[in-house]
């Protein structure tokens, strides 16, 4: 019963004298679905933060409930949610900054637009969580002097933000101009030198697996420098000797900044790692040479990610998506691709060249016709999804193609429904085709009393308002949870049962 009146709390049909019924016996998980409602009243949206004070969050993001409404004292994580928003009262972040509970602190140290006292009362907070929180979003002027703080977990969270300063983050890059830290999360808690097991089996250890310290620091100092080669505001030139470090995970980082010089890409395209070489492909720091050289590479992904450089050369990328598997939506440059560019893909010998094209959703009507006619089954199983393809095109696909394109052109949103009949018929059955009809707009009663037979396409078709209602109301008795629950939130479900539903609580 509870997924069913969970279902019915989304359902847009619901009537609003039902919805005040299903406020007065909400739980957590239902209060959820009524929070999100877009018909919720003010006066509704009081009344589920009286029942459900865990939804006052929910609501308050939602805009349903607005500072007038709350009392920090009653609701402190509403009202914290509305100060991340920036529609809180000045007077709670003075309230929260001496408020005895860390978490609140911390989350109060997450918002934006804090006055500068209050800010200065979180940086001298004695939990470090609650100041390396702060160090994560502050203003430059206080990141730059949260640098030196003398734990290290702050530094770190500095190393993190944009708005500090390309001086400060040169320095923490580089360990110098700063005094040395005295502290991390670690030697806080443990005898140094110490080896946090990435086995742990102490149930209230909350250190990161691997964490070590033997009084340097280094697990924290190596997450520093990490997230300084992840800032894009740190200069380039006090990382760039980071492509030589024993550290993956740092010549990892380092292969993803967009600013690194042609002899640093070099440097990082013979890297041992495949991860570090992937990130690398996709850069658009990478020139043609480079480009090409990592086409050859060994790795599978990391040609499948240098497909999706912003600047590969058409030649490379028809070459690529004979070896690589791209996927099916279009890599941008295909996206960015010319009409020039376009057509001389789509009139390519080569199919793979002709189905990186068919992946766009925009092509001019001569040249989705001419694809559409393609003999090759992957380009026409790349084209099928495009609109304004009719329904005697989508129909010579299939009996030229056959099942290895039914479930595309089952997601053509022009697919009729008499098509769309057929394909849920067709035989020998595609499971994805049963899926592909449940979601279609265009979808007939008949054609979803046939998906209702598949068990990942039942649980999509029973919230299809083309469903009959006599059948959405028998799948309210369902044994699968998720098929109860869709069919109690389709607003095809008769408003009687609705109502008889919500009265039996």
């Amino acid at each position: 019963m509870h997924h069913l009146l969970c279902g019915l709390a989304a359902n847009p049909g619901l009537s609003s004298d039902l919805v005040d019924r299903l406020i007065s016996i909400a739980d957590d998980d239902i209060a959820a679905d009524l929070a999100g409602r877009a018909d919720l009243s003010r006066a509704q949206a009081l009344a589920l933060a009286a029942r459900v004070g865990d939804s006052t969050v929910q609501l308050a993001c939602e805009g349903r409930l607005a500072a007038a409404d709350i009392d920090p004292c009653v609701w402190p994580d509403a009202a914290l949610a509305l100060l991340d928003q920036g529609a809180g009262r000045e007077e709670w972040t003075r309230l929260f900054a001496a408020d005895p509970v860390r978490e609140r602190r911390e989350k109060l140290a997450a918002c934006p637009g804090l006055p500068s006292d209050v800010a200065d009362t979180l940086a001298a907070d004695p939990d470090a969580g609650v100041v390396a929180e702060l160090a994560l979003w502050t203003t430059p002027d206080v990141a730059a002097r949260l640098a030196a703080h003398p734990h290290a977990e702050v530094r770190r969270a500095v190393a993190c933000n944009e708005a500090t300063p390309r001086p400060v983050l040169a320095a923490l890059a580089s360990g110098q101009g700063l005094p040395a830290a005295r502290h991390c999360l670690v030697c806080d808690r443990e005898e140094t030198p110490f080896v946090h097991d990435p086995q742990c089996p102490r149930l209230d250890c909350d250190l990161p697996p691997g964490a070590s310290c033997d009084g340097s620091h280094e697990s924290t100092v190596h997450a520093m420098w990490e997230a300084a080669l992840r800032n894009p505001a740190t200069p380039v030139e006090a990382v760039v000797h980071f492509a030589d470090h024993p550290s993956m995970l740092l010549r990892w980082a380092l292969a993803a900044r967009q600013d690194l010089p042609r002899q640093v890409c070099a440097r990082l395209a013979s890297d041992p790692a495949p991860g570090v070489r992937g990130d690398l492909a996709e850069n658009p720091a990478l020139d043609d040479a480079l480009i090409r050289a990592l086409a050859d590479d060994r790795d599978p992904e990391v040609r499948r990610r240098l497909a999706h450089h912003p600047r590969v050369p058409l030649d490379v990328l028809t070459r690529l998506a004979r070896t690589a598997r791209i996927g099916a939506t279009p890599v941008p440059r295909i996206a960015a691709a010319s009409a020039a560019e376009i057509e001389e893909l789509a009139t390519s010998p080569d199919p793979a060249a002709r189905m990186l094209v068919a992946q766009r959703r925009d092509l001019p009507p001569e040249i989705r016709d001419r694809l559409a006619d393609d003999p090759d089954a992957k380009v026409v199983k790349a084209l099928a999804p495009h609109p304004g393809l009719t329904e005697a095109q989508l129909r010579a696909m299939v009996d030229r193609h056959g099942v290895r394109v039914l479930a595309k052109v089952a997601a053509n949103p022009d697919a009729p429904p008499a098509l769309l009949e057929d394909l849920v018929r067709h035989e020998p059955a595609v499971q994805k085709v049963f899926r592909e009809v449940a979601r279609h707009r265009g979808a007939t009663a008949s054609a979803l009393l046939v998906c209702l037979a598949d068990t990942r396409a039942r649980r999509v078709a029973a919230g299809h308002p083309a469903l009959p209602p006599p059948v959405i109301a028998e799948l309210l008795a369902d044994a699968d949870w998720q098929v109860v629950q869709a069919a109690a939130a389709n607003p095809s479900l008769p408003p009687a049962v609705m109502a008889d539903l919500v009265c039996r609580q």
